[in-house]
C-alpha cells in the first residue's frame, strides 16, 4: 500500500470508526489501530487498499515504539495522527483506589502521550509538517462530580496539547484537541435517557471537526481545544 497519509489510535471505538470512515471518505488512507486482531482485520476488510490495520497495546511505550518501527519500514510520509483511544470510568475521589485511577490515566492519557512523542519525532525530522488531533472531553475543561480520574486524564490531555503545540510549532507541527460532550453511541443509548441522548453529538460530525483539523485548510490552528458539545 503506498500513499499513507495518517494513523488513527482507537480505531474500534464508535468514534474512532467514524474517524476512519470519514477520512476515508476524503481520499486519505489511513493505519487504523486497535488493541484486538479481528478488529483490525474487519477495518481491511472494509475499507480495501484504503485502510492498514495494526494492533498494538498503545498504553506501552515500547509497543508504541514498534509500531511506529513498522509504519517506517513503509517508508511512507504520515501526515497526521488522530489519538482516539480512551475510554471512560466514573468514581469519586474518595472511592477511588489505585488500579482503577491508572488504568484511565493510562488509557486516556498515556495512550495520546506516547503516540503523539512517536508521531512528533517523525513529523519534525520529515520537516514537512503535519498534524496531531487529541480527543480530551468537556469534564476535562470544566470538571464535574462523578468522574474523577477520567476528568483528570482528559484535562492532561488538553495540557499535552496546548504545551506539544508549543514544542512543535517552528517545525510547522500542528497539535489541537476536539473537546466532546455526550457522543451519540450505543453504549451511551443503553445508559443515558432519551430525553438527554436527543443531545447527543453523533460521532460522524465530530469526525468531520477531526479531519478539518487534519486538513491544510486548518493551518492556522494550533493549541486549540475545541468543544463539540453540540446541544448539550
Amino acid at each position: 500500500m503506498s500513499g499513507v497519509n495518517g494513523v488513527v489510535t482507537g480505531a474500534a471505538g464508535a468514534l474512532g470508526r467514524a474517524v476512519v470512515a470519514e477520512l476515508v471518505s476524503q481520499g486519505h488512507t489511513v493505519v487504523s489501530v486497535a488493541r484486538a486482531t479481528k478488529d483490525v482485520e474487519a477495518f481491511e476488510e472494509a475499507y480495501p487498499g484504503a485502510v492498514v490495520g495494526e494492533a498494538a497495546d498503545l498504553t506501552d511505550p515500547d509497543a508504541v515504539d514498534e509500531l511506529w518501527q513498522r509504519l517506517d519500514s513503509r517508508d511512507e510520509q504520515i501526515d497526521f495522527l488522530v489519538n482516539a483511544a480512551g475510554g471512560f470510568g466514573g468514581g469519586s475521589l474518595v472511592e477511588s483506589n489505585p488500579g482503577d485511577y491508572r488504568h484511565l490515566l493510562e488509557l486516556n492519557l498515556d495512550t495520546a502521550w506516547w503516540s503523539s512523542r512517536a508521531a512528533a519525532r517523525r513529523m519534525r525530522e520529515s520537516g514537512a509538517g503535519g498534524a496531531i488531533v487529541n480527543v480530551a472531553a468537556r469534564s476535562g475543561l470544566e470538571g464535574g462530580a462523578g468522574s474523577i480520574a477520567y476528568a483528570v486524564a482528559k484535562g492532561a490531555v488538553v495540557k499535552l496539547t496546548q504545551v506539544l503545540a508549543a514544542e512543535l510549532k517552528q517545525s510547522g507541527v500542528r497539535v489541537n484537541a476536539v473537546l466532546p460532550s455526550l457522543i451519540d453511541t450505543p453504549a451511551n443509548r443503553a445508559v443515558f435517557s432519551a430525553e438527554r441522548m436527543a443531545k447527543a453529538v453523533p460521532p460522524q460530525a465530530i469526525a468531520r471537526v477531526i479531519a478539518f483539523l487534519c486538513s491544510e485548510d486548518a493551518w492556522p490552528i494550533s493549541g486549540a481545544a475545541i468543544p463539540v458539545y453540540g446541544r448539550s
